[in-house]
């Protein structure tokens, strides 16, 4: 699933092509995605000028003169900017096409995005209201990780993959934070000192940081906007290596479920 080192690097990759930019057509092959796409949408947007496309979470927001566009891209969504002409494929559902000749298209072969449309603030939509602060903003600091954090018994991992605590830190970011944290992922979050805090939000903003300047991570099937892979595979250091010795330690990496999620972490480096 696309988390947010594949949504930003989508982001930086068709914003220069699009933004400023009007919109001549809307093309919708198929409505059915997680949530059924607007059925006016095409006629909403056309003739809509793209001001600026910015993320909130793992979602894109394409905002115009009279309302945003909110698009996520589910499981196995992308989105692409194409040239007119490239005929679709079999799961390219949305085409937006524009005056400069350029077509932004999403691909989902699983249809677990989405596609809706609002003219309010953003900040009050139900699936954004509620969210926590952007982990590499300044709001995000490990005082307020750990003020968070108090009598918190569930663990440190899924804690921090918690979107109304820090937004974007999904299954492979939070056992890759853990590990340069040192810290154990089955550890309790009201157990953290704020040493410990401090240790994990910092590792939090470096490993996104490095994931977004690799283009992300592909374990199956990520594309960027230009439908190159993300390399921040190459650099894991624990998540999908069990059975593997630590780049650090030369122990064995191990493998645990929490939360029906897979858990990767080294006996050896994470004893916090």
């Amino acid at each position: 699933m696309p988390e947010l080192p594949e949504v930003e690097t989508t982001r930086v990759g068709i914003a220069p092509h699009i933004e400023g930019q009007i919109i001549e057509r809307v093309i919708v092959r198929d409505y059915r995605l997680r949530w059924p796409i607007p059925a006016d949408i095409e006629k909403i947007l056309t003739g809509q000028q793209i001001l600026q496309v910015q993320r909130r979470a793992k979602y894109l927001l394409f905002k115009t003169p009279t309302g945003t566009l909110i698009m996520h891209l589910g499981m196995s969504g992308r989105m692409r900017v194409v040239d007119t002409p490239v005929k679709p494929a079999k799961h390219d559902h949305v085409d937006i096409t524009f005056r400069n000749g350029l077509t932004l298209r999403f691909t989902d072969p699983r249809r677990f995005g989405a596609m809706l449309w609002t003219t309010t603030s953003t900040d009050l939509h139900p699936l954004i209201h509620h969210l926590g602060p952007e982990p590499l903003s300044e709001d995000f600091t490990g005082d307020s990780l750990y003020q968070r954090s108090r009598k918190r018994q569930v663990s440190i991992k899924t804690f921090i993959m918690n979107a109304e605590i820090v937004v974007g830190v999904g299954n492979i970011y939070a056992s890759e934070a853990c590990f340069l944290a040192r810290l154990h992922p089955e550890m309790k979050a009201g157990k953290l000192t704020r040493p410990q805090a401090e240790r994990l939000a910092t590792a939090i903003k470096t490993v996104l940081e490095k994931a977004i300047a690799a283009g992300g991570t592909t374990l199956r099937d990520f594309r960027d906007a230009a439908g190159n892979p993300g390399y921040f595979a190459q650099k894991l250091f624990v998540y999908a290596r069990a059975n593997q010795p630590c780049r650090h330690c030369d122990q064995i990496i191990v493998q645990c479920r929490q939360a029906n999620r897979a858990t990767f972490f080294c006996p050896g480096c994470q004893k916090g």
